[in-house]
Order: structure tokens, then C-alpha cells, then sequence
């Protein structure tokens, strides 16, 4: 077998199997041995952590398939967008992966000639276009992951807020993504936009040791005729999203493909979070 390299921010950027599933892994390996081939970029593993975990253990045969990519940034863009549409990911974990790639994205470095390393698409910014550059790779992962640009925006924040306090802490990353930290959308984003580097170690080191509370605040009185003037904003957004939710049912429809029906549904959720977010 050849000598594979791990990689610890490649190993750690999906969150773990659970037990049950790991088991059911094992199990599977043991019986039929490892069919697919672990994928390694210059020797390093970026796909197969599990399966090569237990084939170590067992000394189960492995077959091994190369990627070549420009340097570690499309190396996690290849491992992000893989992994995510094979696993069933909750909703916190979907927008720190959109974050990461949009961040991620971001950082490549263009080449003279205005060629993208990763994608090898040209950008054009047309004379009469005012918006920056970094709005197309908003639009083109809206559309990649089905959500709207506003989300990506979003959840880019997030992201930043998750990986800062997972520099502190790896232990209180994993559980912001499981779910189990109690810290919202909302304050990881305030922590993106404004948070200090002692903010951000205080609340990874508490969320860690299991003392994290959510802030309390008293929210001020709405002014008169406000709820009347939300919910009519409600209204229209529901209206907006229900039209929305029907072009994009005909067309996942036509394609016939549950993977594209799954996250065309789980974009309009998080359409329908956010909306809840808001009143």
C-alpha cells in the first residue's frame, strides 16, 4: 500500500461519522472490502479518512486515486463541494460550508490575465457593471447551492466567526457545528463584523468548558403600525418565495435528480429561517 500523509485540517473540515454510522462503515468494509478508491492530492488524503481509518485497522486492501490542484485553497473547495453533497448535513453545518467556500473562493490568487487557478473561467467586469467582482462568486454559488446571494453573504460570516473561535478551540468549532453550543446565527455573525480576539476567546474557551450563555437584552417597543407594516413585508416575501419555490420544483422536477430536489427544498427553508430571523 502507498504511504498516505493526514492531513489534520483536511481530516477535521467535515464534522465526524456518528457512532452508529461509522459502525455500519466498518461493517460494510469488512464484508465487501473497500470498493471506492481514497483520493490523495500529493500524497495527501482528501477523501476517505473513515474508510482508510478502519482499512488501517483491519489491513483491508485500498485503492488510491490522484487530484492535482493549484495549492491547499482548491484542494478544500474540491473536498467542500464533494462532501457536501454526499452527506446529510444540518443546517448550521450546510452555511458554514457555503461560508468556507465563499471565503475560500476568495482567496485563490489570479494569474496575469484575470484566470481564476481554480475554476479556469475568466472573469469579466463589463464597463457598466457596478458591482464588485466578488458579487459573481456570489451569484454562481447562490445558484450552485441554491440559495440566494444574501445567504452566501451571510453565511460567509459565519463562517469567518466558526473558523476564528475553532483557532481557539477545535473542541467548541465541533460543537457549534453539531448544534450543541447554544450560540446563535446571529452573534456569530455580530462576532464576524465586530468581535475582538478576546471576545472571541472568552466565548470559545466558555462554549468549550460548557458555561457559553446567550446574552440577554430587553428589545424595545415597537413604534406604532409596526407589526402591521412586518407582517405585510412578510406577506410579499411569502409570495415572492412561493413563486420561487414553484419554478424551481418544475425544474428539479424535469431533472429528475433527489439531490437537486433536497437542496432546492433546503434553500427555501433557510429562505423561510431567515425570515423567521427577522421578525
Amino acid at each position: 500500500m502507498d504511504t498516505i500523509t493526514i492531513d489534520e485540517q483536511f481530516k477535521y473540515l467535515l464534522p465526524a461519522l456518528d457512532e452508529q454510522t461509522y459502525a455500519a462503515l466498518e461493517e460494510s468494509l469488512l464484508e465487501n472490502g473497500c470498493m471506492h478508491p481514497l483520493v490523495v492530492w500529493n500524497g495527501i488524503l482528501i477523501d476517505g479518512h473513515n474508510r482508510y481509518e478502519i482499512c488501517q485497522k483491519h489491513e483491508i486492501e485500498y485503492k488510491i486515486t490522484e487530484k492535482e490542484f493549484a495549492g491547499r485553497d482548491e484542494a478544500i473547495i474540491w473536498i467542500i463541494t464533494t462532501q457536501v453533497a454526499r452527506r446529510n448535513l444540518n443546517a448550521m453545518q450546510l452555511s458554514y460550508f457555503r461560508g468556507l467556500h465563499y471565503n475560500t473562493d476568495k482567496k485563490i490568487v489570479k494569474n496575469e490575465g484575470g484566470r481564476n487557478q481554480y475554476s479556469g473561467e475568466k472573469e469579466v467586469i463589463r464597463q457598466n457593471d457596478e458591482k464588485p467582482k466578488s458579487q459573481s462568486t456570489v451569484r454562481r454559488l447562490g445558484e450552485q447551492y441554491n440559495v440566494s446571494p444574501k445567504t452566501i453573504e451571510r453565511d460567509a460570516q459565519l463562517a469567518e466567526a466558526i473558523e476564528a473561535i475553532g483557532e481557539v478551540s477545535p473542541e467548541a468549532k465541533r460543537e457549534i457545528l453539531a448544534g450543541t453550543a447554544g450560540i446563535t446565527r446571529q452573534r456569530l455573525q455580530e462576532l464576524a463584523a465586530a468581535g475582538s480576539k478576546d471576545e472571541i476567546k472568552q466565548i470559545a474557551e466558555s462554549i468549550e468548558d460548557g458555561t457559553y450563555k446567550k446574552p440577554k437584552g430587553n428589545a424595545p417597543e415597537p413604534p406604532e403600525g409596526a407589526f402591521q407594516s412586518m407582517l405585510d413585508a412578510l406577506n410579499l416575501a411569502i409570495a415572492k418565495m412561493a413563486q420561487a419555490y414553484g419554478t424551481d420544483m418544475k425544474r428539479t422536477e424535469s431533472d429528475g435528480e433527489a439531490a437537486k430536489l433536497r437542496a432546492a427544498l433546503r434553500g427555501h427553508i433557510e429562505m423561510l429561517e431567515d425570515l423567521y430571523r427577522q421578525i
